[in-house]
């Protein structure tokens, strides 16, 4: 067990607000907890919001990165656990973006009492495809070309993935910052993170998840498509989904008074 403060120290951990209904916000892969001031402003007036990066990411204390445990999604959900645990946090609403909503669901069903909710923006719980039963959206061989070229070309990798990941119609801004924050993180920790991302084959937690789930889906999402929501929404037991008719990965970014409205409902 490790000492609170130091685990509020290294993963950056920030409280907003004070009301009773506490709501965790994970960012997703090459992000940080930056990624959610869009959606900061409509939560932190009514509920406890709690902020962190993941070890290895944003402002995190990166001396406390461990290449084995941070190879696979269970070493980033024990982060979450930690972060609750350090601050005595229980009936936590876990909002995760793209993979931290299978990070989510790791910790849900690792610590199942902590959590009351569980609302995932725009998630995969594979983005391989395993014709003819699953369509995630990407060939095998994809998705290592896609590694590699962090490798080869680590500023042109990001200036290829942000405006894939933020969609066509999206703010030119958003997509710079996007671009940015990829850049940003050193690829010592992005590329680990990123293998264990895209390569990651969560489809048989699904079932085992008893929390009441919101899965909010992109309809126009080049990472994730519909597929992937109605999926997930046919096999975990307690789950709603909301489909938003919008563009790109980053709802949180594009269409946070949408995305707030609709969490808002869901955590009430």
């Amino acid at each position: 067990m490790q000492p609170a403060q130091s685990v509020v120290v290294r993963n950056n951990v920030k409280i907003y607000g004070s009301g009773s209904t506490v709501i965790m916000l994970a960012h997703g892969f090459g992000c940080d907890q930056t990624m959610w001031r869009h959606l900061l402003p409509y939560l932190d007036d009514k509920y406890t919001v709690i902020l962190f990066d993941y070890v290895g990411c944003g402002a995190s204390d990166y001396a406390a990165y461990d290449k084995v445990r941070y190879s696979s999604l269970t070493g980033y959900a024990q982060d979450v656990l930690d972060i609750c645990e350090a601050l005595k946090l229980t009936k936590v609403n876990f909002i995760g973006h793209s993979v931290s909503s299978m990070i989510g669901i790791h910790a849900a069903i690792q610590s199942p009492d902590i959590f009351s909710k569980l609302a995932m923006i725009c998630p995969s719980p594979c983005f391989l495809n395993f014709p003819p039963d699953y369509e995630g959206g990407f060939e095998k061989e994809d998705l290592k070309e896609l590694i590699n070229l962090m490798d080869k070309n680590y500023v042109g990798w990001a200036n290829y993935l942000a405006p894939l990941v933020m969609g066509q119609d999206s703010n030119a801004d958003l997509t710079q910052e996007l671009e940015t924050s990829f850049c940003s993180t050193d690829p010592k920790y992005a590329k680990p993170f990123a293998k264990a991302t895209f390569f990651a084959d969560d489809r048989a937690l699904l079932s085992k998840l008893t929390l009441p789930t919101l899965i909010l889906q992109s309809k126009h999402d080049n990472l994730a498509p519909t597929a992937v929501g109605n999926y997930m929404n046919e096999i975990i037991p307690n789950a709603q989904l909301e489909i938003v008719d919008a563009h790109g990965h980053c709802l949180h970014m594009t269409n946070p008074l949408t995305v707030s409205s609709i969490v808002q409902e869901f955590v009430s």
